[in-house]
């Protein structure tokens, strides 16, 4: 299996024959708003041409609709007969934008010998867990592949921990930008909690994504790989690719 970082939580899975892509997201380098009143976002430009990211992608796995997950490019370059799949509550808002293969996932699905398995999210603490809304995880596997889980935009929790504790997954994609609002805590995965993964899963391989790509972001590659190293996690248990990186399992 490969996965390629596209930027921010885009990336493609190639998972037993198959292509995937997740949470599209192809704005131009600063063209929507600011979310911390510091600079446009995003705060780069994709490393490929929308156009090639789309190109091959059998299905579209998507956590939630915040704009930096679906973003009205991706919704006007994808065909509106790719299969979707999203967490339950979003469906309709998908057939609302004129996709009509749109299959919520309540726990898990099948799709061409691969097993699509939904998880549960926080995307915050406190206040902020009502304003975010609703996020979601997923996990593949499929026969002869690793198992991996993507925890999206969420915080670590006890349900994320449950997950990891219960499913034992070889692969764990995070969201590890530490975003904040103003004084808020984390709206994901900080250094911190990021490490902490992979003191839980010390037999996996964690892949940090979701970096350097939103004005809210308060961790950069270089400070989680900086502080991995100061807490003992290797640069081969924890791989921080950057965008457009290609890893191979």
């Amino acid at each position: 299996m490969q996965i390629q970082l596209i930027r921010n939580a885009t990336f493609r899975l190639t998972y037993a024959g198959h292509q995937i892509l997740t949470d599209p997201f192809f704005a131009a380098k600063h063209t929507i708003q600011s979310f911390a009143d510091i600079s446009p976002n995003p705060l780069v430009d994709l490393p490929c041409t929308p156009e090639e990211v789309v190109t091959g992608a059998e299905i579209v796995v998507i956590s939630h609709l915040h704009i930096d997950h679906f973003d009205p490019l991706a919704q006007e370059l994808l065909s509106k007969d790719i299969p979707l799949y999203c967490q339950p509550g979003d469906e309709s808002k998908l057939v609302g934008m004129g996709f009509q293969s749109v299959a919520p996932v309540a726990q898990s699905v099948q799709w061409q010998g691969i097993r699509l398995t939904r998880t549960p999210g926080q995307h915050g603490t406190g206040e902020w867990v009502k304003r975010m809304g609703n996020v979601s995880g997923f996990i593949f596997s499929a026969a002869n592949e690793p198992r991996v889980y993507w925890a999206g935009d969420t915080i670590l929790y006890p349900p994320v921990e449950q997950v990891v504790a219960n499913t034992q997954p070889d692969i764990i994609i995070t969201h590890s930008s530490g975003a904040k609002f103003g004084d808020s805590d984390p709206i994901v995965m900080n250094a911190e909690q990021t490490l902490a993964i992979c003191r839980a899963a010390p037999n996996a391989v964690v892949i940090a994504i979701h970096m350097e790509t939103l004005d809210h972001g308060t961790v950069s590659r270089a400070d989680l790989r900086t502080q991995a190293e100061a807490n003992g996690i290797s640069s081969n248990q924890l791989l921080i690719p950057v965008d457009g990186e290609t890893l191979a399992f």
